[in-house]
């Protein structure tokens, strides 16, 4: 136990979120418990990860979850380990919630240059329904930027996907190829504005679309097995387009074929997502949750093969340095394992003096000093 890397989890805490200020202690060893100083109050080294109150070894609990977002499907997780089938759901749905949260910390709350981002969608089957997965991609380092899932394939579910693209994507240039769908012109165009305030101005301030933005469309049709590509340049300069292109992809034409990997690679990991399956995902948070998982595993835990850098040693001899998406976009050092995922803990935000009127207490003041 290093009390130096542990944070207090407690919200009502003044020193909640902050690691090495001194104030976290070993409470017991043999419950693995510390306390925190500032607030006298106790917690569990498994506080803020899937393994919180949980009686089954966090192996077990790793391995089969492991399974599940490899394609195992759920009913040969339940044979083989002997669990019940709703427990193995409830280990699911927790990892999903802990995936969405790193995912929104780490990735979501970053600032990229895209350069290019490719969005696709994927068709789910349900008991009596069916699921759209919308996704997108940053080209440059096959980094997997977010997903919405909707009943319906419309402006709804493409305008979430484009939400959380702009959020990360930082005012420069940026590609972004998509399919026929209509729905991504208008969502896209949407997302990238920029509200600008004027002096004295009353009211909703006037949107400002950004001028760096190229937004292309490949469309293609299947007839009589003759397969036909059709690209429409739906905004932007042809010259930015390609220069665009030199520095994301090397070059090459407009495509979407890096889309389509990831989401063959959706299809391969995740049972409810296979063309022709019986395990079918009967709730839409089973399918969300699942998305997340794959995601942040996809992102943190696995090589990618044309992410890896040649690097010389000596002068006739090299050796290949393998790369996640995330280490490509420059989020982390290092490969991540999947304990290391499921026991990341994101700190709550930092602790804030209430307002009050007139002049502060001195302990409040005491607390604004050394926390703030």
């Amino acid at each position: 136990m290093n009390p130096q890397v542990v944070f207090c989890p407690n919200i009502d805490c003044p020193a909640r979120g902050q690691a090495g200020q001194g104030n976290i202690g070993v409470h017991s060893q043999a419950e693995q418990r510390y306390i925190c100083h500032a607030c006298q109050r106790t917690f569990t080294d498994t506080k803020g990860t899937i393994f919180y109150r949980l009686r089954t070894d966090a192996q077990t609990v790793l391995l089969v979850i492991t399974l599940l977002a490899w394609g195992c499907p759920l009913k040969a997780v339940v044979h083989a380990f002997g669990f019940h089938e709703k427990t193995i759901k409830e280990w699911w749905r927790r990892s999903g919630e802990h995936c969405r949260i790193v995912h929104e910390h780490v990735i979501g709350g970053s600032q990229l240059d895209l350069q290019q981002v490719q969005a696709d969608e994927i068709k789910g089957k349900g008991f009596g329904q069916t699921f759209w997965m919308a996704m997108a991609l940053m080209v440059p380092t096959r980094l997997w930027l977010g997903g919405a899932i909707s009943p319906k394939r419309n402006l709804d579910l493409i305008q979430a996907l484009a939400d959380q693209v702009r959020q990360i994507a930082l005012c420069r240039e940026l590609l972004l190829a998509v399919d026929g769908l209509a729905s991504y012109l208008k969502a896209f165009r949407r997302a990238f504005r920029t509200p600008c305030l004027e002096k004295g101005q009353r009211g909703r301030p006037r949107l400002i679309a950004w001028a760096n933005i190229a937004i292309v469309q490949v469309v293609k049709q299947r007839q009589h097995r003759l397969l036909t590509i059709e690209r429409r340049i739906a905004q932007g300069r042809a010259k930015m387009i390609e220069r665009l292109l030199r520095r994301s992809q090397a070059g090459g034409t407009l495509n979407t074929a890096y889309s389509e990997r990831l989401n063959a690679t959706f299809r391969q990991r995740l049972a409810w997502l296979a063309r022709r399956t019986r395990n079918l995902a009967q709730k839409t948070e089973t399918l969300m949750a699942g998305m997340f998982i794959v995601g942040c595993m996809y992102n943190f835990c696995n090589y990618h093969h044309s992410l890896r850098l040649k690097l010389s040693v000596g002068s006739r001899n090299y050796r290949w340095v393998q790369r996640t998406p995330a280490m490509a976009a420059g989020l982390t050092d290092h490969c991540w394992s999947v304990h290391e995922l499921f026991f990341f803990k994101v700190p709550p935000p930092r602790w804030t003096p209430p307002k009050q009127r007139g002049r502060p207490s001195k302990a409040m003041v005491k607390l604004i000093n050394q926390w703030c």
